[in-house]
């Protein structure tokens, strides 16, 4: 069995991936805000000037793969870190590390006018900008850990490629919370970002020079929320799926962005065009679910491959069965769609599962794009052609292998 992609599906994938994708402002004004922050907490005034604070972002927003909210009234949650470069473990606890901040962020709640007051969660604060911004942001305290993660990780026998990067975060649900101990949580979203990009470099590269060129600028005035590559705008459209197929997800069982971003990269190979990275990645991505000797699901942390995205399955298998129960709809629907050679015929196979007004929204601007790319020109000029046929999803069997680490 053997799919074949139309052009019309093609360009109905690439303007979806368009309505998807939110503006360069959005970015922008992301990017000002945890830049504010950064100035802010390096001030001659700032507690904690002295232990050398960077801010960065984190999340969907440094992968590039942020998507407009279901409603327009919802925000944009964006993720950063507060990492602590001049401070260790044995310095202090978690709880102190997460009130240094909390001060700070207070001071400049306060200072900036910010009128919702400073939330605490888990991991994280959170400030909520004026409503007006329609944005907050969870800023995670850290202390640097790249050291330890490289010795923990070679004498494991474990790939410490990306270590360097590692932090220790705070987690108010730990037992050691308030107790001085060098046994903390542990992250590494840069590394993770690093990673993410390295799987998508040539396409990466190469749409930047494009870019570039176009403007006649240079490849490094470009910035990488500039360029969306075909592995982003697919990961973008599986999120909007899963979003629109567990919108009613009454126990919790919705398949997690982390997930479904790390597989979606692993089975990505290189391809240009959305549609056929989304081929690659729908018949692909299960394969990189390993199983332990007792047969439970791991999907490790590129950046920590002691760390399973997929912990939580065996304490909740209807978290399981739901990302399998979505992979094959999406299989379903992006195959049905993909060989079809009417605009609106492909909206209505895939609306049910990407929403109605998304999908109109996609057919009506498809019809404005040049078969193959993605130029304006006359709806009345539209032709489908075929692609070359690409392989099915999910035809392959695949037998899950053991990670490193396990019997």
């Amino acid at each position: 069995m053997t799919a074949i992609v139309t052009a019309a599906a093609q360009d109905f994938l690439e303007a979806l991936a368009e309505e998807l994708a939110i503006s360069d402002t959005r970015y922008e004004q992301a990017e000002t805000s945890y830049e504010s922050l950064g100035t802010w907490l390096n001030r001659p005034a700032s507690q904690i000037a002295t232990f050398d604070p960077a801010v960065y972002v984190q999340g969907s927003f440094g992968l590039g793969t942020v998507i407009k909210p279901l409603h327009e009234d919802e925000e944009y949650d964006v993720d950063a870190v507060c990492e602590l470069k001049n401070l260790d473990k044995g310095d202090l606890s978690q709880a102190d590390l997460k009130e240094l901040l909390r001060v700070e962020l207070e001071a400049y709640r306060t200072a900036r006018s910010i009128e919702k007051p400073l939330e605490e969660k888990r991991r994280c604060w959170t400030l909520r900008y004026a409503d007006g911004a329609q944005f907050h942001m969870d800023v995670v305290p850290a202390i640097t850990d790249g050291d330890t993660m490289r010795l923990i990780l070679e004498a494991s026998h474990q790939d410490s490629r990306w270590a360097d990067t590692a932090i220790a975060i705070t987690d108010t649900d730990r037992v050691d919370y308030r107790i001085l101990t060098h046994d903390w949580p542990h992250s590494n979203p840069k590394g993770y970002v690093q990673w993410f990009k390295a799987q998508m470099a040539p396409v990466l590269a190469k749409r930047k020079k494009e870019l570039a060129e176009a403007a006649q600028a240079s490849v490094e005035s470009i910035p990488d929320y500039r360029v969306r590559t075909s592995l982003q705008s697919a990961i973008m459209i599986l999120k909007r799926h899963r979003d629109i197929m567990y919108v009613k997800d009454e126990i919790n069982a919705c398949p997690i962005s982390i997930i479904i971003t790390t597989l979606a990269a692993h089975a990505y190979g290189g391809e240009e065009r959305i549609a056929d990275a989304l081929v690659s990645i729908l018949t692909g991505m299960d394969s990189f679910i390993l199983r332990d000797a007792e047969g439970r699901a791991f999907i490790a942390n590129p950046t920590d491959p002691r760390e399973n995205f997929a912990d939580k399955w065996v304490k909740h298998p209807e978290r399981e069965e739901a990302f399998y129960t979505w992979l094959a709809q999406a299989q379903r629907d992006f195959q049905a769609a993909a060989e079809l050679a009417d605009r609106q015929l492909i909206r209505e196979t895939l609306e049910d599962h990407l929403g109605s007004d998304l999908a109109k929204r996609a057919e009506a601007r498809s019809a404005g794009r040049k078969p193959g790319g993605g130029l304006l020109r006359p709806a009345a000029a539209a032709v489908a052609t075929a692609a070359p046929a690409l392989p099915a999803f999910g035809d392959v069997p695949r037998t899950p292998s053991t990670p490193k680490g396990f019997a």
